[in-house]
């Protein structure tokens, strides 16, 4: 099968086509695994940080790609959830222990035994792949393919990051960068809190004038002054500095959620002027967010098919995977980019 593949840890800096695509071994599934025929893969910040070293893939060569739909082609002989002809998708949990205690309470983004989609186990950017069929998910028929895939992980990820800001009706919202997931924050709040001002800060004037298009009430810079005190800001960049700059802007008791798995290095000198009285007197907090748990995708895919949540996209072939990357750390963005395999 054709897939893109990660032989080597790579600074996009000095090489910008960190992937090779090459004739693998196509996958056969395990006893408790589907195999499926990958037709959209979304493209993730979190794909940079594999192929930069930020969380490194413990063994190499490896297939990234963890917001992913296809069809299922085969089946395990234990599978009793799906059948070939299932639509189905596959996010950023491949497995984990089933057993520990953040298993048994849903809250298996935390298992010690954690393994990612496209990180740990080959993911989506090929013609094929396999999952447990634990960590599948039947797509609604509300979305296309590639309307489906950002909402596996840049969907699932918001909708996790919304619920950890504690919003309640009324309540201000801060969304600090404003990229595939963000974009789904916003169509999110505006369904679920109709009454809940949203605020946008972008380094691009291109994203500020998409929030607005989207329904944010004011869009600016990472390092303005929003024109209120915030309840809860979403953090969804890469950088350091939008988090010192989002705690100045949040109220009395405001919350900072931190939608990233890894933070770039680049200006990590930025936290060198947060000021106590400033960023985090008066009970400010944050908050990381760790993975996805399966309950916030299905959940997500559900809630985004209800109201309905339709991503806007751009599409590359599989062969272009490196042109997409290239520009999502350039910040060329405009929704999600996804990859479309035939």
């Amino acid at each position: 099968m054709k897939a893109m593949v990660l032989k080597h840890i790579v600074d996009l800096s000095n090489n910008t086509a960190p992937l090779t695509l090459m004739d693998i071994q196509s996958p056969e599934p395990d006893y408790n695994e589907i195999l499926i025929k990958v037709t959209a893969c979304g493209v993730c910040h979190t794909e940079l940080d594999e192929i930069e070293g930020r969380t490194p893939p413990p063994a190499l060569p490896v297939v990234p790609g963890h917001q992913v739909v296809g069809q299922v082609i085969k089946a395990g002989k234990s599978v009793a959830d799906f059948q070939p002809g299932d639509r189905v998708g596959v996010a950023w949990i491949f497995s984990s222990c089933g057993a520990c205690e953040f298993c048994r309470n849903h809250q298996e983004n935390l298992c010690p035994e954690f393994r990612a989609t496209g990180r740990d186990a080959n993911g989506g950017y090929a013609e094929l792949m396999t999952v447990p069929q634990t960590s599948a998910f039947k797509i609604p028929q509300r979305f296309s393919d590639n309307q489906a895939a950002p909402l596996l992980c840049a969907g699932a990820i918001g909708y996790r990051s919304l619920r950890l800001t504690n919003l309640i009706h009324g309540q201000t919202l801060g969304l600090t960068g404003f990229g595939a997931s963000a974009h789904l924050v916003l169509k999110l709040v505006r369904f679920q809190f109709p009454d809940s001002r949203i605020f946008v800060f972008a380094r691009s004037q291109s994203e500020q004038h998409f929030a607005r298009e989207l329904g944010a009430v004011w869009a600016g810079d990472t390092g303005e002054r929003s024109p209120e005190k915030l309840n809860a800001i979403i953090d969804t960049t890469p950088a350091w500095k939008p988090v010192v700059e989002a705690l100045k802007n949040l109220k009395p008791g405001g919350r900072l959620v931190i939608n990233a798995i890894r933070k770039e290095e680049i200006d990590k000198h930025e936290l060198q002027k947060l000021n106590y009285a400033d960023h985090l007197w008066l009970e400010k907090e944050i908050k990381s967010v760790a993975n996805v748990a399966r309950r916030d995708v299905s959940e997500f895919l559900q809630i985004a098919a209800q109201i309905p949540i339709v991503p806007e996209t751009q599409l590359y072939p599989l062969e272009e995977a490196n042109r997409a990357l290239l520009e999502l750390k350039q910040r060329k963005i405009r929704g999600a980019k996804v990859l479309k395999i035939d």
